[in-house]
């Protein structure tokens, strides 16, 4: 099979795991218990997919590092105590069937080390990953550092790369890497935002990627 691309990149919250109210509730908790004001839903969950820190600052410019690091704390306690998370309707069904196909595939996300290690383990998905990268490890979305890790890892060119990701920050270091973009309409970010950066798809399903796949001519 004469496949249009070698490497599948896929972020995690939003477009392989239906995370977002989970992640929501537990940036409200631990904002809540270092005594800030509560924010609107929408608010918190633009920032998924950005670093954790890179969040915090977006939710509260200029706060200073320690109370910084303090909700950073709380968050990651309140995620990791209850992951009640599932993953999207046929995403485990459609990471096998392309990994049977011969694809390699990794994750770039904006979790921790530590959060992506425990929902790969309560998942089952770890041994569908040649590799991941974490924002606790590179420089945070949008910056392409963790596509460019996972390209020199895997020896595999950006041309050959697929970044699929539902919030613009998936798509803006997918450009920014030289990386194809591919956005999905079911997570984070609306549909209108993503067209802003050109993905060279939409699927409302993750269901649907196998058969966008077949539709690209290798090299286009």
């Amino acid at each position: 099979m004469n496949k249009p691309f070698e490497l599948l990149v896929f972020d995690w919250d939003g477009t392989l795991m239906d995370s977002e109210a989970h992640i929501v509730a537990s940036l409200k908790r631990a904002i809540g218990d270092v005594e800030l004001p509560e924010l609107p839903h929408t608010e918190m969950s633009n920032v998924i997919g950005l670093g954790l820190a890179e969040a915090i600052e977006r939710l509260f410019p200029g706060i200073e590092a320690g109370l910084r690091e303090r909700i950073a704390d709380r968050y990651r306690y309140h995620f990791l105590a209850d992951d009640p998370c599932e993953p999207f309707d046929g995403a485990e069904e459609v990471l096998r069937a392309l990994s049977q196909q011969g694809y390699l595939m990794a994750v770039a996300t904006g979790k921790g080390r530590r959060g992506l290690d425990q929902v790969l383990d309560n998942s089952g998905f770890r041994p569908l990953f040649d590799i991941t990268r974490c924002s606790d490890e590179t420089r945070s979305k949008p910056h392409p550092q963790m596509l460019q890790e996972i390209m020199v890892v895997l020896d595999v060119e950006p041309s050959r790369t697929l970044m699929i990701g539902d919030t613009e920050y998936d798509l803006q270091m997918a450009n920014n890497a030289g990386v194809v973009p591919l956005a999905v309409s079911y997570g984070v970010h609306a549909v209108e935002r993503l067209h802003r950066h050109k993905p060279r798809g939409c699927l409302d399903s993750i269901r649907e990627l196998p058969a966008w796949l077949a539709t690209v001519e290798p090299g286009s």
